[in-house]
């Protein structure tokens, strides 16, 4: 198997590619003005200009690039620190296997024994980590919860694929239907110009959907595998886990990490609250996850000397996310300079004039899900393409959160299956689940998810949704 580029030299090589374009495609520009406090396209004002061909210019790209993006990465890393403080207690992660087996005490309700504790548990988890993936990006954390999840899945009666998609699967879910998730709707709103987390009133209706689709799915298979456990592609890789199931017992729910979740609750409330009724930008809610991050380490006993050492881990940790966002925008840096990226859009719209919303909105949504097999990092994706897509939008009179839309759901589905994904392979390797049986297992699940997902931007093109 041949090994795939990293993602900086992926980036990079496009860089590259877009300064050979600028000696190859005609250049040429728009009439732009402002229109409802940003700048648009003016629709049939292209004119080609004398070409700006770009050669060393592919090295201050990356400065321009970071320059550009610079409130964006910095914030990526302060969510990334903060995060890192609070998973160090393992709040969550506790509080979460609190909350199971207050469930199973349950089972002595009549009611509750018709509907299946175990089903109770599947349904009642996916919702959480949905919400997770829907409200602040939850996706790297998923790894830690692989181990807790498995056994309670195998114990149950099931495999390690269904433990895996309680928590992986289910968060991813949320992450691609995303109702607040700063990473991608809040990064792609800001750069196309749009109120952050605008929309949010049929986000939240396309996750609920999502989350439906995919719980209906896990419960399919689930109660297959339990009636036959043969059908199950691990049944044999399983040994593992049922061998390590004897004597194991998971803690208790500590005081402090009882407070560090109602910390975590209000983070999130005062997040909604901030961004719809005062306007809360990125600087504010940097200042809101830095405070949880430093509150959470008060809370957790931790000296103050061990907060820094853990909000800086947590900021290393996911500086290569934060970096690949500036230098995915020296892409565009290249493409402007060089005098081209206006050729391209108009290109493209010429050759989607006759085709409809529908079919143009359809192309968006294709190259971002493709892209993200190759590029998994939704906030390098939104600093590349959002750019040029929310004015290809304005040009066909598609509403730029249709096209947030659409980068939303191609960067979510396909992060379940592409190799690229650091996070899946490192679920995949917690599960001790072999790649080509995952994606073998999967891939008819995301086509059916990537499906679903274009039926729920139709009626974005046809009913005056809020904030659409």
């Amino acid at each position: 198997m041949k090994r795939i580029p990293h993602t900086f030299t992926i980036v990079f090589a496009l860089i590259v590619l877009a300064a050979v374009l600028t000696w190859i495609v005609p250049a040429g520009e728009f009439a732009r003005q402002m229109a409802g406090g940003r700048e648009v396209v003016v629709d049939g004002s292209f004119h080609y200009v004398e070409r700006a061909p770009q050669t060393w210019q592919v090295f201050s790209a990356l400065f321009n690039g970071f320059v550009d993006k610079a409130d964006i990465i910095v914030f990526i890393l302060i969510v990334g620190g903060a995060f890192w403080i609070v998973n160090n207690s393992h709040a969550i992660d506790v509080g979460v296997m609190a909350f199971l087996r207050r469930v199973q005490r349950w089972s002595r309700f009549r009611v509750v024994r018709w509907v299946g504790v175990d089903n109770i548990i599947i349904v009642s988890v996916m919702v959480l980590f949905s919400l997770f993936g829907a409200l602040f990006g939850m996706s790297e954390e998923t790894i830690a919860f692989v181990v807790v999840f498995i056994p309670l899945a195998v114990q149950m009666g099931y495999d390690s694929i269904v433990g895996v998609c309680m928590c992986y699967v289910a968060a991813h879910i949320g992450f691609a239907g995303a109702i607040l998730n700063p990473f991608t709707v809040g990064i792609a709103q800001g750069i196309a110009g749009l109120p952050l987390f605008s929309g949010a009133e049929y986000r939240l209706f396309c996750w609920v959907v999502l989350t439906v689709v995919g719980i209906a799915f896990v419960l399919w298979y689930a109660h297959r595998v339990k009636a036959k456990p043969e059908r199950s592609p691990v049944q044999k890789l399983d040994d593992y886990w049922r061998e390590r199931l004897q004597g194991t017992e998971q803690p208790s729910l500590t005081g402090r990490q009882g407070l560090i979740l109602i910390l975590l609750l209000l983070t999130i409330v005062a997040l909604v609250v901030g961004v719809l009724a005062f306007e809360w930008y990125i600087a504010e809610i940097s200042a809101l996850f830095l405070a949880m991050g430093i509150l959470a380490g008060i809370i957790d006993h931790q000296r103050a000397d061990d907060i820094a050492k853990l909000f800086l881990a947590g900021g290393k940790d996911i500086l290569s996310a934060a970096l690949v966002v500036g230098l995915a925008s020296g892409i565009i840096f290249i493409l402007k300079d060089g005098r081209v990226i206006d050729t391209m859009l108009y290109g493209l719209t010429r050759s989607l004039a006759q085709t409809g919303d529908v079919a143009s909105l359809g192309v968006m949504y294709l190259f971002q899900t493709l892209l993200n097999v190759v590029m998994p990092s939704g906030s390098a994706k939104a600093a590349l393409t959002m750019p040029i897509m929310t004015q290809f939008a304005d040009l066909i009179n598609v509403s730029r959160q249709t096209t947030v839309l659409a980068f939303q759901f191609g960067d979510g589905f396909t992060n379940m299956l592409t190799p690229t994904s650091g996070v899946l392979v490192g679920v995949l390797g917690m599960a001790r689940i072999p790649y080509g049986t995952w994606l073998r297992w999967v891939w008819k699940f995301i086509v059916a998810l990537i499906v679903v997902g274009f039926l729920l931007m139709l009626p974005t093109l046809w009913l005056g949704l809020p904030g659409f």
